[in-house]
């Protein structure tokens, strides 16, 4: 997965901080790199894939509560997502 696109493409579409994309884009970056998505889902994690994700979550929420949403429900359905959580405090 290509980082910096992520970011750009989560700023943009989010409106949020780049600090705060930076984060989120690190994180989707190591659940890509575990190759957990892919064996979960049979195919590569992309930029297409979580920021549509991401946009499933409630209109309120922020780009970490976002994230987070998202990974609440992939643990719930396959397990082992939470270690990939961002921490609202660290932001």
């Amino acid at each position: 997965m290509d980082r910096r696109k992520l970011e750009a493409q989560l700023v943009e579409t989010f409106d949020t901080e780049p600090e705060t994309a930076r984060i989120v884009a690190r994180q989707a970056t190591d659940l890509a790199d575990s190759a957990q998505y892919a064996a979960d889902f049979e195919g590569p994690l992309t930029v297409e894939i979580v920021v549509d994700n991401l946009n499933d979550a409630p209109d309120e929420s922020d780009l970490i509560e976002r994230w987070n949403w998202w990974l609440g429900a992939l643990e719930l359905s396959h397990g082992g997502y939470q270690r990939f959580r961002v921490r609202p405090d660290v932001v």
